[in-house]
């Protein structure tokens, strides 16, 4: 493997996310490998990633790009496009957005894939959450319907998918026609901890947009009565202090170091949105407390109820109420919830997602370089 000339490819560095864990931990499988991107914002990322060979393409020079990354989407296709790794061996694209569209020429294209790109394909949700009226709407649905033909052409170049759960997998061969395997995101179980005594609050975290629903917490936990704590920062976050009352705390971001300890002491983590994975619920079992998640997406494949949390089926705080009252009468095991969010740990990313590219690289050196560009199928 340490021959293999490796590169891997990313949609944009100028945010901190679990796309950011992911690349982080290939990175680390792959050292020394460039990573390509459309804009890097190096003040906006951690140290370590200066350590890193990124190269942008001509995007990051656009005016205010780093803060504003959105109003440019239309022109990603583009920018990975231009971008020709024919000479690497393997190209790796850790995609939500466009970055699958890099050419890869004869190389092992294995695109990691946290969603079809959502703006596209999801795009009433995405205009609601971004508050474009009717008028925007309809002026952008021709530009849409020509970037999903280019969203399905970039996907039909790559070798084999990877999802990050069971639902992206499902939208994989909605949109794409592509079939694929279920690697889960790798996600540090180590960092956290049981903790002998556990609060009296609830927790909600993550960045503080539309699409985390984090006000069916916020309204949910008022009704009840109960204590709220919500870790994160963003632009939804004078909105959502709006609504909350004397019982929710917000704590801006959290430190990393403290995250094991408030994780450990919240009688649960709650969790309202809808997700392609949703790393956070994972660290919260991993420190052996319970989740209350909305029953779709990631949390489908993470969350069992009654074992090791509870699910609400409607996206309503109404629905999300009654979940809590239910939490409250049942009892978890710490020691089971931990080990069940071992399943998910990086260790056992790196291990599946290292004997996928062998394999696969394998089969293409006995196929001569044939017979995978735009393969329907992948054995696993």
């Amino acid at each position: 493997m340490a021959q293999i000339r490796a590169a891997l490819v990313h949609d944009w560095l100028n945010q901190l996310g679990g796309a950011e864990d992911v690349l982080e931990t290939l990175a680390g499988l792959y050292p020394g490998a460039p990573i390509y991107t459309s804009i890097y914002a190096p003040d906006r990322m951690p140290p370590a990633y200066r350590d890193w060979d990124i190269r942008t393409s001509f995007m990051d020079r656009l005016p205010l790009i780093h803060r504003y990354h959105q109003p440019y989407l239309p022109l990603y296709p583009l920018a990975f496009e231009r971008m020709d790794l024919s000479r690497f061996d393997l190209v790796i694209s850790n995609k939500s957005g466009f970055c699958h569209a890099v050419r890869a020429g004869h190389a092992l294209h294995i695109c990691y894939c946290l969603t079809p790109t959502r703006y596209v394909w999801g795009f009433d949700d995405y205009a609601a959450r971004e508050g474009l009226g009717p008028a925007a709407r309809l002026a952008l649905r021709p530009m849409m319907a020509r970037l999903k033909r280019r969203d399905r052409a970039a996907a039909a170049r790559v070798s084999h998918f990877v999802a990050i759960s069971t639902e992206v997998q499902r939208r994989i061969q909605k949109f794409y026609g592509r079939e694929s395997v279920v690697i889960y995101p790798p996600v540090d179980t180590g960092r956290f901890a049981s903790a002998a005594d556990v609060g009296d609050y609830y927790l909600s975290l993550g960045r503080l947009i539309p699409y985390k629903r984090v006000e069916l917490a916020i309204q949910a936990c008022a009704r009840l009565g109960k204590k709220l704590k919500v870790a994160g920062s963003g632009r939804d976050r004078p909105r959502l202090e709006a609504l909350a009352g004397p019982g929710v705390e917000f704590m801006g971001r959290v430190l990393d170091d403290r995250l094991p300890v408030l994780m450990a002491r919240c009688k649960a983590f709650i969790f309202p949105g809808l997700e392609d994975f949703g790393i956070a619920p994972v660290q919260a079992m991993a420190a052996g407390r319970p989740v209350i998640a909305f029953a779709g997406g990631g949390a489908l494949d993470t969350v069992i109820d009654g074992v090791t949390g509870v699910l609400f089926h409607e996206q309503t705080s109404e629905s999300l109420a009654e979940a809590i009252r239910r939490f409250e009468t049942l009892h978890f095991d710490p020691a089971v919830i931990r080990r069940h969010a071992q399943r998910f740990d990086r260790r056992a990313f790196k291990r599946e997602f290292a004997a996928f590219v062998e394999k696969n690289m394998h089969r293409m050196g006995n196929e001569g370089n044939t017979g995978t560009r735009g393969n329907k199928g992948t054995e696993w």
